[in-house]
């Protein structure tokens, strides 16, 4: 679907067509780079923490016996991160909303820090599961406000590169967590600074944090228009800056008339609304779906099946794949700006079809003697990675920070969030079940068919969101919702308010 550019909307390509001078480069621009970097260390708290655990979880079962004898317990150690996650986003949510999202990134900070002290300080395993939960908690909350705080700070046409930042330091905070892992692998206590450590950043952010501003959307929509005009001023020349504040004192008396009627619990009473959560936590669902935590699990076995046994090279293996990954993310930060979000993701994820394919083919030939199935499976990993990390990995993040309302960008980016961790926590309790129940290459000839769904989604559920501001976005939805007709929204409406 495409809307009509509205060339007065500032930030709009046609804006931009007409006054070229007034486009930002965020290179150019410190304070872009800076509040960038800062909100991202959330990202970083993220890919740390999901990183970190597989390589912790072989010397805690060294320390504590009952943790080696019980899958129970180790599964509870990896999953209760996952479940205090889901917790953290459905609440980050309404956190944004109502406090702001600097004050939930410095609550968050504060849950992380308090859970990497209690792991690192873990009497017994059960201490340890409580710190766990507390850093789901805290991770949870910062999944969902990176993005928005970065998206709702950011000039539009560099607004998917930014938040594209934040999942590469996802992918990087899981990089790091590998090297640290290694690092820490002859150090007394091992364990313990693995998990303590990944407290260091919660704490950086934290005092980072106090220096910046509020988004200034949000300070928009809590009547706070001279703060707000304040932060836009680091952004904008006084010419685009008169142009923006313009734009969103309109739409903010639009917002307070919309809330005065509407309320949390009313949101999904909204067509466009309602399309805009299915296009954005479909993506996230799909994202964990599509298998790329099974991928990641089975690096080691894909190792052994090319002929190599070695352990060492096993965890090696781990560093490059993430380090791939990472890569991956640098390369999405351009594209997704360049190519758009919707044919980012269909690109990708017509790669990772094809790569599924080609490593249920490789398993579904475990057997044979021909080590030639072996690197058959290791080239698929490669292009599995190769395929996810730029498109499927930056594109969810980017879309939910971009297609709500701003009054309900908190919440239902929180529950799009919600949908991620769930979904994530599904295929992580399930796969080794269903691998057992049927076959590794039958259950990643599942996932295949998965993402064939998954591309057939995006195709018929995703519009295209590359260079539009947060106002055309909202038209697009509009559009999909009632058609160009206004005429015909106010009588649906009508006639929905008396049915």
């Amino acid at each position: 679907m495409t809307i009509t550019t509205h060339y007065s909307i500032p930030g709009s390509s046609g804006y931009l067509d007409i006054y070229p001078e007034r486009k930002v480069s965020a290179f150019q621009n410190p304070y872009i780079m800076g509040f960038t970097a800062v909100a991202s260390i959330g990202g970083l708290l993220f890919g740390y923490d999901t990183g970190v655990i597989s390589g912790a979880l072989l010397y805690i079962k060294d320390d504590f016996p009952e943790v080696r004898h019980s899958n129970f317990l180790q599964e509870t150690i990896v999953s209760m991160a996952v479940t205090g996650a889901i917790v953290g986003a459905a609440a980050g949510g309404w956190i944004n909303d109502v406090y702001g999202r600097k004050k939930a990134t410095l609550i968050a900070d504060v849950i992380f820090t308090l859970g990497a002290i209690v792991m690192a300080a873990a009497p017994d395993p059960y201490i340890l599961i409580i710190g766990r939960v507390l850093v789901g908690l805290g991770v949870g909350i910062a999944s969902v406000t990176a993005p928005v705080y970065i998206a709702e700070s950011s000039p539009s046409e560099i607004r998917g590169a930014l938040v594209g930042i934040n999942v590469l330091m996802i992918t990087g905070g899981q990089f790091l967590s590998y090297l640290i892992n290694l690092a820490f692998t002859q150090v007394p206590g091992t364990w313990r600074w693995m998990l303590g450590v990944s407290g260091v950043p919660a704490v950086v952010q934290f005092f980072l944090m106090l220096l910046l501003p509020e988004s200034p959307r949000w300070l928009f929509i809590k009547n706070r228009k001279e703060e707000a005009i304040t932060v836009l001023a680091k952004i904008y020349d006084f010419a685009r800056l008169e142009d923006e504040v313009n734009l969103l004192t309109t739409q903010s008396e639009k917002d307070c008339q919309r809330r005065d009627g509407i309320r949390y619990w009313d949101v999904f009473k909204s067509k466009e609304i309602r399309l805009a959560f299915l296009a954005g936590a479909g993506l996230q669902a799909f994202q964990q779906f599509i298998g790329i935590n099974t991928v990641m699990y089975y690096s080691p076995t894909i190792v052994q099946m090319a002929g190599f046994q070695s352990n060492e090279l096993a965890l090696l293996l781990s560093l490059i794949v993430a380090g791939m990954n990472a890569a991956g993310s640098v390369l999405g930060i351009y594209l997704i700006d360049h190519a758009g979000r919707r044919k980012l993701a269909l690109y990708s994820l017509g790669g990772v079809i094809a790569s599924l394919i080609i490593l249920a083919l490789s398993f579904f030939n475990q057997s044979s003697e021909s080590g030639l199935y072996g690197w058959l499976a290791i080239l698929g990993l490669a292009l599995y990675i190769a395929f996810f990390s730029p498109g499927m990995g930056p594109v969810p993040w980017t879309v939910n920070s971009e297609v709500y309302p701003e009054e309900y960008r908190g919440i239902c980016g929180g529950m799009s969030a919600t949908v991620n961790w769930v979904s994530n926590l599904i295929v992580v309790q399930s796969f080794l079940s269903v691998a057992a129940a049927v076959g590794t290459g039958p259950t990643f000839l599942i996932i295949a068919i998965i993402a064939v769904l998954a591309f057939m989604f995006v195709v018929v559920y995703v519009p295209e969101t590359k260079g539009l501001t947060f106002d055309e976005v909202e038209l697009l939805w509009k559009e999909r919702a009632w058609g160009k007709n206004p005429d015909a929204q106010s009588l649906l409406v009508r006639t929905e308010n008396h049915s």
